[in-house]
């Protein structure tokens, strides 16, 4: 996207010097750069401010009866902005396992908000919905939007019943080839970073649907909030294996949660050790 705002200020250059002769003053030398540069960043923030007005102006109750192309268009070329803005540097590896053909479960640990920004940002091309807390869309109105927009759902992590209902919308956006789906198996985010128990009901998306499971880790999120555009903070996401149905027909939920408990905590523990390190 850097290069359409670059070609898009040169071209806004030559067409006021049409006009100015800009090109040919004495003072060119300084004027030209800086020109240059104060056009992308205006192109940069209509962007940006673009993007936030298709968020603001959906309406979270009006039930969507297709994705919306335009708007995961915006988001992928915004949120890597946002990101550049915070200072946030993603290291990501084991990218390439994840399926190109078909639609798919994505399981992670939760550590910070910020997470699924991080998965978006590392697959801007996978369609990603997530499932979220239901309490989003009461204390977080303009995230609970642009979430509505991606085709993201809300759970009640208490109701027992509406969190069934919500599964079963996920296992039908996967069979109706609208989106892949993401959901933090924990349930909650863990302050201590520490990977909680699973909610193990979450693995009916893909028993039901029968897709694979996309196994990632992701670690030092919870530093975002205080090093934001302060200092880079460098977030280790992994994609650790892809479980294909083949593999877990015969197991039930539980007997796939921990499977991939296990594989999650040692990922984890190394993650962490990379991360003291540093």
């Amino acid at each position: 996207m850097i290069y359409f705002y670059i070609v898009s200020s040169a071209v806004c250059m030559l067409a006021l010097n049409n006009f100015y002769d800009i090109f040919h003053r004495s003072y060119s030398w300084w004027l030209i750069p800086v020109m240059f540069i104060g056009i992308v960043l205006v192109l940069v923030i209509i962007q940006l401010l673009i993007f936030g007005a298709m968020i603001l102006c959906t309406n979270v109750k009006k039930e969507r009866k297709r994705s919306s192309t335009v708007f995961r268009a915006m988001a992928k070329i915004s949120l890597p902005i946002i990101a550049a803005a915070a200072r946030v540097k993603i290291h990501a590896e084991g990218t390439e396992k994840l399926p190109t053909d078909t639609r798919f479960m994505m399981v992670c640990n939760h550590q910070h908000d910020f997470d699924p920004v991080i998965m978006y940002l590392t697959f801007p091309d996978a369609k990603l919905a997530f499932i979220g807390k239901k309490e989003i869309y009461t204390t977080m109105p303009f995230i609970a939007k642009a979430m509505h927009k991606l085709d993201c759902m809300p759970i009640d992590r208490e109701n027992d019943r509406q969190a069934a209902l919500t599964i079963i919308k996920a296992i039908k956006t996967i069979k109706e080839d609208r989106a892949s789906i993401a959901i933090f198996p924990e349930g909650y985010t863990s302050v201590s970073c520490e990977l909680l128990p699973f909610r193990n009901g979450c693995f009916k998306i893909a028993t039901k649907s029968g897709c694979p499971i996309a196994v990632c880790t992701i670690n030092n999120t919870r530093e975002i909030p205080k090093n934001i555009f302060r200092r880079k903070t460098v977030v280790e996401f992994r994609l650790l294996d892809v479980i294909y149905p083949e593999e877990f027909k015969d197991m039930n939920t539980a007997e796939i949660g921990n499977k991939i408990h296990k594989i999650m905590q040692e990922s984890l523990e190394e993650l962490k050790s990379i991360s003291e390190k540093s």
